[in-house]
């Protein structure tokens, strides 16, 4: 049996909102149909049980000048999809809150709704959601308990499933958000989400024209540059 597609997703990352945004568009009922891994900066202790596990983030920080062209960027693309955008700023944010307060959503069947909660309070308000409040109000809005997914950091139980979540995402390759997996095919970034809907689904993919995920000349064996962008795709 073929395993189900595989999304990797942040709360950080614009692309993401916008990819997600994008499936969802072809695809409502995309959650019940595809494996999501929330992916994120971790703090010391879950970076620390990460460690233990022999596994760490690909992911590589991007430059100053990157960032700036982001933020241009992704507010375009925005108002070409349709959807209101506040840039939030991030002042020392800590990722784990709202991710693992994710993980405790989806325990309780409330994923869609706290995700829609926590994307409009970030990119539609420019709120803080790596704050308790914001976490909380998020939580009420989604129907689960605000107290617990303020504590969520706190639960062992979540943490581990974090760990899960991003040692998943090192055995994957993940290098960048979002990043998508179906079969032996590898779909990064925004602009490759058609690509990956042409080959999960193509009755739904638009006018897509997918090329090869990798060369076949790579598959062989051929060397390859290994440079990276750096940030998210």
């Amino acid at each position: 049996m073929k395993r189900r597609p595989r999304l990797y997703f942040s709360f950080r990352s614009p692309y993401s909102w916008l990819a997600v945004h994008r499936l969802r568009t072809e695809v409502p009922d995309l959650f019940a149909h595809v494996d999501w891994y929330p992916y994120w900066d971790p703090d010391e202790k879950t970076n620390a049980a990460l460690a233990e596990r022999g596994a760490e983030l690909h992911y590589v920080q991007m430059s100053r000048a990157k960032h700036r062209y982001l933020l241009v960027d992704t507010k375009r693309l925005a108002q070409r999809a349709g959807l209101p955008m506040a840039w939030p700023i991030d002042v020392d944010p800590w990722w784990d809150l709202p991710h693992l307060a994710w993980l405790l959503a989806r325990r309780a069947g409330r994923a869609v709704p706290f995700y829609d909660a926590l994307v409009a309070a970030r990119w539609e308000r420019g709120e803080d959601i790596c704050t308790p409040e914001v976490i909380a109000r998020a939580a009420a809005e989604a129907g689960i308990d605000p107290v617990a997914a303020q504590s969520a950091p706190q639960d062992e139980t979540l943490r581990a499933e974090g760990v899960d979540c991003l040692a998943a995402a090192y055995d994957d390759d993940i290098f960048g958000i979002p990043y998508l997996r179906f079969g032996r095919h590898r779909f990064w970034g925004l602009d490759r989400v058609d690509h990956f809907l042409a080959a999960w689904r193509p009755e739904t993919a638009p006018t897509a024209d997918p090329s090869p995920a990798v060369p076949a000349a790579v598959l062989a064996g051929a060397a390859f540059d290994t440079d990276t962008a750096g940030g998210c795709g």
